[in-house]
């Protein structure tokens, strides 16, 4: 049996993690595709990635409360094969309908197969290590995906970048076919033979505070990405110079997933979680407002970089407060819930009133944040002590 200590099944995991999360790399690329090249407004390109993205959140609500008894590789391994159809057939066509239906069904598909690979991690022996090694793989996917694939839809056109999303959800489901790895037993069943037979406990509120604060992140890192690459072309910055912001951030995202597993004993998870979302917002304004390239390349070069390492606090903090895995593998339903408005909230603000107004977005949606973060360490006792090693 392959375990999560092995090396096929971290490998595994990786591969899964990269797949399923293409759009915490992919959305300016994404959605400035559907505008430059299908000719889609920002808001019907925004709907298309919120498309997506919900149909992940529906799988993995679906699918998180029932996680301790679905067979992971089969689902892992069946969704990211349907999505990489899906993904296929949406580079064949240029019809809104028929690229929004792709669009839900890909997803649906894809956040199925994600939700059972984050809940594997969340059973790993430790997980927020084991996630950290998944973001420093989604880095390296960044720097391959952003320093290849932009060039290349600018020479063959909008529907290599499908292309290339089948692919890459083709290596996932090839992946989990030959070395998704079975979760480690849980501590409460691994003490207990009659366990499994008992109703799990309800979620700690605490882990709640969570799940919104996470969302609330993802949706401010969704609804500014997705306008990333737009805001600098359309600020005359120029193709180059704008690839060259992505590929940099690219780079820094090798790092951010890296740093969090080495400070996890060093920096408490409380300071991380708050500060986290403040420089969130930050960073939006600047990018979104910058009348200058060079603040503007410096702020998106380290923005998705900023959500990396603090998600991976949150993911070390939720696995303690909930042993079961229960709550980390609707880990995509917690990120793309917020994701999934984003592209269409980013998309509608912008058509109304500019670029601009995201910062102002973003400084009300990570306060949320904050205040859904400070809530965890407010809870009672058993929070507290689930963070105490944080």
């Amino acid at each position: 049996m392959i375990t999560t200590q092995s090396r096929r099944g971290r490998a595994a995991l990786m591969v899964g993690h990269c797949a399923g999360m293409v759009d915490l790399v992919a959305l300016p690329v994404w959605v400035g595709t559907l505008m430059s090249v299908y000719r889609f407004d920002p808001q019907q390109a925004g709907l298309l990635a919120t498309l997506f993205l919900g149909g992940a959140v529906a799988a993995s609500l679906f699918l998180a409360p029932f996680f301790q008894r679905l067979p992971g590789r089969a689902v892992a391994a069946a969704g990211f094969a349907c999505a990489a159809v899906g993904f296929a057939v949406a580079s064949t066509t240029t019809q809104f309908p028929l690229l929004a239906l792709l669009h839900a069904v890909s997803g649906i598909a894809a956040g199925a197969a994600l939700s059972v690979t984050h809940g594997t991690i969340a059973r790993s022996h430790h997980p927020h290590r084991m996630f950290a090694l998944a973001g420093m793989a989604l880095g390296v996917f960044a720097i391959v995906f952003l320093g290849g694939v932009p060039a290349l839809v600018a020479r063959a056109g909008g529907p290599v970048l499908f292309q290339v999303f089948a692919g890459v959800m083709a290596v996932g489901a090839v992946a989990a076919a030959l070395a998704f790895p079975a979760p480690d037993a849980a501590p409460d069943s691994a003490a207990r033979p009659g366990a499994a037979s008992v109703p799990p406990a309800p979620l700690p509120p605490a882990v709640w505070s969570g799940v919104l604060g996470i969302a609330a992140m993802g949706l401010v890192q969704s609804m500014t990405f997705s306008f990333l690459e737009r805001v600098g072309s359309d600020r005359g910055y120029g193709l180059q110079a704008v690839m060259g912001v992505l590929v940099a951030l690219g780079v820094v995202n090798l790092f951010p997933a890296a740093l969090a597993a080495v400070l996890e004993k060093r920096w408490a998870a409380r300071r991380v979680l708050l500060v986290g979302p403040a420089l969130q917002a930050l960073l939006v304004v600047v990018i979104m407002n910058s009348p200058a390239f060079a603040p503007y390349a410096v702020a998106a070069s380290v923005f998705a970089a900023v959500m990396i390492f603090t998600h991976t606090f949150a993911f070390g903090v939720l696995a303690r407060l909930d042993p079961s895995g229960r709550a980390l593998a609707a880990t995509p339903a917690m990120l793309m819930f917020g994701a999934a408005i984003g592209p269409i909230l980013g998309g509608t603000l912008v058509k109304a009133w500019g670029y601009g107004c995201l910062g102002v977005a973003a400084l009300a949606i990570d306060g949320l944040a904050i205040y859904a973060f400070a809530r965890i360490h407010r809870a009672p006792r058993a929070a507290a002590a689930a963070q105490g090693a944080a």
